[in-house]
């Protein structure tokens, strides 16, 4: 059993309660997600922690007891405690991790221990176990050489490739057929998603690529108009073409969502406007909706199958 911990602003919300659900195949609650399924800690823009639980009591008491047991092989450790649905002080929750770790054979460091664990309590129940903290991957990739004002914000941007790809994403294979500046690209690929994109403007084809080279990662970007597009893909991330100065006329909107339908069995799709009645018309079922804001700005985020 694995024990995540998340948090978001409130903005994002919305998105991060639709992303975890596709992730761990229920709804988080309190911050907190209990899962059998083990997922990359970085894998999430909103998951702080994962604990992979390997004692869990009825109390600290009985804990104690338990902890003794634990095989370190000579690694030093820390005890990190993180909070569950009953609120500790600070200097409660330093009590507990010296508690717990007093009775762990084996030498402490505070600073740069081999290995950590997790104590938590949570629904009533104490769990212990190793304990990975969050990289924040995603941070880096918002330092682009190359970028557009109305591009998606990378941590939204990183949430949405996971609610196309789920679970099985080292399965799947997906395109982004407005990549821009490759935004979404970065993220998919950080998280070793088989991913390519498309753009029909060549300037930013060569965003794109000089962004992707920022990062290290491959040349996966080709210049092509989406309506014309050969082949077959397990889902499509679609943030659709706006400005602030013109908006995409609804039969041109409806043909590129048309063209997606073709080789796409699943989509996500970002727009600046409610656009269900295109969706329908493209033959789409719309699973789940989401917005994201930002002061006046709004997207409006489609889950498409």
């Amino acid at each position: 059993m694995f024990i995540y911990t998340y948090a978001c602003h409130e903005d994002e919300a919305a998105l991060c309660e639709l992303e975890l659900q596709a992730l761990f195949g229920e709804k988080p609650k309190q911050g907190v997600v209990i899962s059998q399924h083990k997922l990359s800690v970085d894998r999430s823009p909103f998951v702080k922690r994962r604990i992979a639980v390997m004692l869990e009591a009825n109390s600290m008491e009985e804990l104690i007891v338990m902890l003794p047991s634990i095989e370190l092989g000579g690694k030093t450790f820390k005890v990190v405690y993180t909070q569950g649905d009953e609120a500790f002080t600070f200097d409660e929750q330093r009590q507990l991790e010296r508690a717990a770790g007093a009775v762990i054979h084996g030498k402490a460091d505070m600073r740069k221990a081999e290995q950590l664990f997790g104590l938590m309590k949570l629904y009533g129940r104490w769990y212990f176990g190793p304990l990975e903290e969050s990289g924040a991957v995603w941070l880096r990739h918002q330092n682009k050489p190359q970028n557009y004002s109305t591009a998606l914000p990378t941590r939204a941007a990183r949430a949405i490739v996971n609610l196309a790809a789920g679970q099985a994403a080292e399965q799947l294979k997906l395109i982004d057929p407005c990549c821009g500046m490759g935004t979404v690209l970065i993220e998919g690929m950080s998280m070793g998603i088989d991913i390519e994109g498309l753009d029909l403007n060549p300037l930013a084809v060569r965003g794109a690529r000089a962004n992707l080279a920022h990062f290290g990662y491959p040349d996966r970007v080709r210049l092509g108009d989406m309506r014309l597009l050969e082949g077959h893909y397990d889902a499509a991330i679609v943030d659709m073409p706006y400005n602030l100065c013109s908006v995409l006329p609804e039969s041109e909107q409806l043909v590129m969502l048309e063209s997606v339908r073709r080789w796409a069995k699943r989509a996500v799709i970002v727009t600046t406007d409610p656009m269900m009645r295109q969706l329908e018309l493209a033959s789409w079922r719309i699973i789940k909706t989401t917005t994201l804001s930002k002061a006046s700005f709004t997207r409006y985020i489609s889950v498409v199958e």
